[in-house]
């Protein structure tokens, strides 16, 4: 047995212990390991490690106040046995003591009590380590059973499956991965919210896209009311993507790429206030590119925060929705202003759109509708080509813009079945 004994006032160096503090602990038969004030307590027992605390006061105020200060650190729950010497006290000052973890008390005249109190203090302190494991144990499993409701209710909605299926899935990858239910349950919520959020995210860059290619639509008078209906949505649905990011908890690389965004977002939309018209669309699709640039790091940085390869496939699919866009708006800005980094841009988007759906068509990550959602986006896209290449027409340019819109809707549900697959949830 170890004591660390606390003074207060603390000794000079070298003063040796209060003669009938000395007398107790040899009778004890217990071994002095070193000597602390309340102020080093907490430092010198994390030091020293002693079996037990053992503080001595020879005044009852204010010296018990300073120790109950003293004490404030551990909560309540002390990494060994404490107990106290010090004149009789009332009971408020012993509840006071007991709150803070005091494990016993003897008066301080007492020579042949210290032996007592060291057994008391350490067989209540036992007993107190085995409940506090007890307890975390079972909030560890309750803790543990909420993941897994949780994870159950994520996979029965996302993939429409019964409590027992997914139940089974969770286990089957517990087993796999040798790990406890409750942290793969953990894990399945955590890819679902960083899949959305990479989901929402890539909705940005689509509609940095769709706002400027709506400005030149109504600059060009085609379709100026579906076109005027579409940029009040598009923009409410900016803001509450942003509102719904800002939400989550995203990492410093992730709240820095936000921040960015939302003020790129705030330049574009001072100018979609005013009436489109064609001397205004450059500087709009300038603030456009800044959005889209903005949000291009958003999304790859939340990708990186996920640290999922499975995520991947869901910042690929999301980005065709604003290469849609992208074609379609610079299409139109190359036809209306004949503006040259527009046209210049045509071929590298649909270079780069061809690239990205072969990518998903064959990726291994698949199911009947992801297939027949991508044969979809195949047809929609060799229309979207026509509108391109018909462009100096009417019916081209109303070709592109139904096109350009029909990928989107549908880039947005295969998105949303990547986002819901067993092989991104379960990544």
């Amino acid at each position: 047995m170890s004591l660390l004994v606390v003074l207060s006032p603390e000794p000079a160096e070298g003063e040796p212990l209060p003669a009938s503090l000395q007398q107790s602990i040899d009778a004890a038969g217990v071994a002095v390991l070193g000597r602390a004030g309340c102020h080093t307590l907490v430092q010198r027992t994390q030091a020293l490690a002693p079996s037990m605390v053992l503080v001595h006061l020879d005044e009852t105020e204010p010296q018990l106040d300073a120790l109950l200060d003293a004490l404030a650190p551990w909560g309540g729950a002390p990494p060994c046995a404490l107990g106290v010497m010090s004149a009789p006290l009332d009971g408020a000052q012993h509840a006071a003591l007991v709150a803070a973890g005091v494990h016993g008390w003897v008066p301080i005249e007492g020579v042949d009590s210290l032996a007592a109190l060291i057994a008391q203090a350490q067989a209540r302190w036992t007993r107190e380590a085995a409940l506090r494991t007890e307890l975390d144990a079972l909030r560890t499993r309750m803790d543990e059973r909420k993941w897994v409701d949780r994870a159950k209710g994520l996979l029965m909605s996302a993939r429409g499956i019964g409590e027992d299926e997914a139940f089974g899935l969770l286990r089957g990858a517990a087993m796999h991965a040798n790990l406890r239910l409750g942290e793969v349950s953990r894990s399945v919520i955590e890819a679902a919210q960083w899949a959305e959020a990479i989901n929402r995210a890539g909705q940005l860059r689509m509609l940095s896209q769709r706002l400027v290619r709506v400005a030149a639509q109504l600059a060009a008078g085609i379709d100026a009311q579906r076109a005027r209906v579409l940029r009040t949505q598009s923009t409410e649905r900016v803001q509450q993507t942003l509102d719904h990011l800002t939400a989550l908890e995203l990492g410093p690389a992730g709240v820095q790429a936000l921040g960015e965004v939302q003020a790129a977002w705030l330049a574009l939309a001072a100018l979609l206030v005013a009436k489109p018209a064609s001397q205004g669309l450059a500087a709009i699709d300038a603030r456009g590119e800044a959005l889209l640039s903005a949000a291009e790091a958003l999304t790859d940085a939340l990708e990186a925060s996920g640290a999922r390869r499975a995520l991947r496939i869901v910042n690929i699919c999301g980005r065709q929705r604003m290469r849609a866009q992208r074609l379609a708006k610079d299409a139109l800005l190359a036809s209306t202003l004949a503006a040259g980094a527009s046209r210049e841009r045509l071929l590298p988007t649909m270079n780069e759109f061809e690239a990205a759906l072969l990518e998903l068509e064959r990726a291994p990550l698949s199911s009947p509708e992801i297939r027949a959602g991508l044969a979809s986006a195949r047809d929609e896209w060799l229309r979207l080509v026509g509108g391109v290449q018909a462009l100096d027409s009417p019916e081209g340019r109303a070709t592109l813009v139904r096109s350009s819109e029909a990928l989107v809707d549908t880039f947005e549900r295969l998105t949303g079945w990547y986002e819901h697959s067993l092989q991104v949830i379960m990544s």
